[in-house]
């Protein structure tokens, strides 16, 4: 065979040489992965399996390969194939307790576990065990999992890496640090445990003692650009993802990280002293006013109520694709699905990225403003059951109709006894143990937040966050700002929720039978029957606002015997228990606004403007409203989120803002608006008379 200049030799070209073209060997493929050569050595293993069906080991590195290479997926399958022909296979075991844990999966601790029976020495498996622990904030579990991965293994990197990041996360000063040395993988699990505890700029202190020991760890640079974007850093960010992918690291976070911020020319970018908005172009004519006058009110409110103040510009990201917003808060465990924040940077959903009504966007933002102020204040020194259960508490306590009302998730987790006790809360945001834990953990930091702030009064809350400032553990903040024991506090914190929940828990089943009942009614019964059966159903649980709820029932009842009063009280009801559908709240407002009451429709339609404002007409109902009620700049708002919304009757959007802005003294502007209607529509007597008044000519 004639050989090619050494030129052109490329890696699995020496290794055929090395090997042999025939060599399908497990050596040949271990050494195309090192060169790199992925694809070369998915081919060697592929020719390995069909050759070796039965042989475990070569299945297990195989996924090794794939858990590498960013798909777990089919790792996950060649593990669970190795232990199909061999039960007792350990390593299957570890990879797949590996994946487990990277995904913040509770089970992945049991998985390790049987790694361990088939082979007690396996002291990666003991790692994996400690940071679960470590993650769930039970240091003993974590230390003790953590020496016992050295006793087997005394330089066990990750091991170390535990305790220096239980000594890191209580501000200690480490003596395991310098047994570190060279080993990036172990400086970025520090960084990992410090990130999941929201402490970013450490994080990135760590990432790039990593990258300076360890300068080819790709996966290290992968993360600190993460975590540089996290904070606003782009540039620097972008430089880090795009040297981690082109050196074939290309995972989902950082190929779509990058892909995300080719999007920011898309973005409008909105600066004062004390704020950065970041809107997307089509929509930040219509968003701006609304979400830069909630900012400013929060930030208002809640520079009072916790005495301090953020010496930086607060940045708001919204983004109208759902996709976009997960990629940008990639990588934290039990994430909200509606906005998240780093540090001064806080981000969420745009109302146009969700379906109407699903989700109130001034209360996340409110949220998460919260998760500023408090993080800042504390040095991210503060557990996350207390920063999440507060920005609940402050969801409602900002207005009553605000906040996420108890699903019948919450009701099945206080029936079966499933609320944690407060000393282990934080195990319900990380390592869920049923599919809704996340969501109930939420309620119920923020019912400790109420009864805490009822029984002791709302400063006790900014005690506590000085007391988490200082970094100590939530068991010794309950005993000396509560002056109680947690097991005792965890007791009288039941006899609380019972209070409020006790009737809808004790009705829940017939409630659920009920509703079923109801919804077979609308479709046969009789209004008189069908409002009977959801009223009852209402008084049994009336928090209960999401699809299929009584009150939308009842009110469609009353809409079917045309009794208009009897409507709008069930509409009322639904909308003071938090409901969200728009066409509902907008019904509501055309009643009360044909039953005279110009107020209360107008309070019905603001209301929407926090829930889905992304809707022309009812901007167009409510700047009418305005109009009538002597609110001049209510209806400029609301005629120019109107006509940032391009409605079909241009002509008569602009006119109507014409009007307001007469209204409000502002007759140039009035003027221009009165022309731009006749643009559009030069036969538009309304306009022509509109503009013939403003020259002073016109009676």
């Amino acid at each position: 065979m004639k050989t090619p200049p050494m030129g052109c030799i490329t890696a699995s070209m020496l290794l055929a040489l090395t090997f042999g073209l025939g060599a399908q060997t497990i050596d040949r493929a271990e050494a195309l992965w090192r060169a790199q050569d992925f694809e070369g050595a998915k081919q060697v293993f592929e020719a390995l399996l069909k050759a070796n069906p039965k042989n475990a080991d070569y299945r297990v590195r195989y996924g090794d390969l794939f858990a590498e290479r960013f798909n777990p997926t089919e790792a996950g399958k060649l593990y669970e194939e190795a232990i199909g022909i061999d039960p007792k296979n350990a390593r299957a075991y570890y990879g797949m307790a590996k994946l487990m844990a990277d995904n913040f999966n509770p089970k992945a601790s049991e998985v390790a576990d049987k790694a361990l029976e088939s082979n007690p020495k396996l002291y990666q498996a003991h790692e994996i065990k400690a940071r679960i622990a470590l993650e769930d904030d039970d240091q003993k579990k974590a230390a003790e999992e953590a020496d016992a991965a050295l006793a087997i293994e005394p330089h066990a990197v990750d091991a170390i890496a535990i305790h220096v990041a239980m000594d890191m996360l209580a501000d200690r000063e480490s003596p395991w640090l310098a047994k570190l040395s060279d080993a990036g993988a172990g400086y970025q699990t520090v960084a990992h445990f410090l990130v999941i505890n929201r402490r970013y700029e450490d994080a990135i202190k760590f990432y790039r003692r990593a990258i300076a020991v360890q300068s080819k760890l790709w996966s290290a640079h992968s993360e600190l650009g993460i975590s540089l974007m996290r904070l606003g850093r782009e540039d620097e960010a972008r430089s880090e993802l795009e040297l981690a992918h082109n050196n074939h690291f290309a995972d989902a976070a950082t190929t779509n990280t990058l892909r995300l911020m080719d999007t920011y020319k898309d973005y409008d970018t909105f600066r004062t002293p004390t704020t950065i908005l970041k809107l997307h172009k089509k929509e930040s004519a219509v968003l701006k006013p609304y979400v830069e006058s909630e900012m400013l009110r929060a930030m208002s409110v809640y520079e009072k109520k916790y005495k301090f103040k953020v010496n930086v510009p607060i940045q708001v990201e919204v983004y109208p694709n759902h996709e976009d917003f997960a990629v940008r808060a990639m990588g934290m465990p039990g994430l909200g699905a509606l906005g998240v924040t780093f540090n001064t940077v806080l981000t969420i959903d745009s109302p146009s990225g969700r379906t109407p009504g699903e989700f109130h966007w001034a209360s996340t933002l409110w949220h998460e403003l919260s998760h500023v102020y408090i993080l800042t204040l504390t040095n991210e020194r503060t557990p996350r059951w207390f920063t999440e259960g507060l920005a609940v508490h402050e969801e409602t306590a900002t207005e009553p109709d605000w906040g996420d009302r108890v699903t019948p998730d919450i009701i099945a987790a206080i029936r079966d006894k499933k609320l944690l006790p407060i000393a282990t809360l934080e195990r319900g945001f990380i390592h869920p143990q049923f599919p809704s834990q996340v969501i109930v953990s939420y309620y119920q930091g923020g019912k400790i937040c109420d009864y805490i702030s009822e029984r002791w009064g709302e400063s006790k809350l900014l005690d506590m966050a000085h007391e988490f400032a200082k970094n100590r553990p939530t068991v010794d903040v309950i005993k000396e700002q509560l002056g109680m024991e947690p097991e005792a506090f965890d007791k009288e914190f039941l006899a609380y929720i019972d209070k409020q929940t006790g009737k809808i828990v004790a009705n829940f089943e017939a409630w659920s039978k009920g509703l079923s009942e109801l919804n077979k009614m609308t479709k046969e019964g009789q209004p008189d029957e069908v409002l009977a059966k959801a009223r009852s159903l209402e008084a049994m649980y009336p928090d209960y606002v999401e699809v299929g709820n009584a009150y939308l029932a009842a009110a469609a009842a009353c809409n079917k015997k045309k009794d208009d009063a009897c409507a709008m009280e069930e509409y009322g009801k639904y909308s003071k228990q938090s409901g969200r559908d728009p066409e509902s709240i907008k019904a509501y407002a055309t009643l009360l606004d044909k039953a005279g009451k110009k107020k209360e429709a107008a309070a019905a339609l603001e209301r929407l403007n926090f829930i889905y404002p992304m809707d022309a007409a009812m901007h167009d109902h409510l700047g009418t409203l305005y109009l009538g009620l002597n609110n001049p700049s209510g209806a400029v708002r609301e005629f120019q989120a109107n006509l940032a919304l391009h409605p079909i009757d241009m002509a008569g959007a602009h006119y109507n803002l014409a009007r307001a802005w007469k209204a409000a003294g502002q007759t140039d502007k009035a003027r221009e608006e009165a022309i731009n209607a006749l643009e559009a529509a030069p036969d538009f007597r309304p306009a022509q008379k509109l503009l013939l008044e403003l020259s002073g000519s016109g009676h």
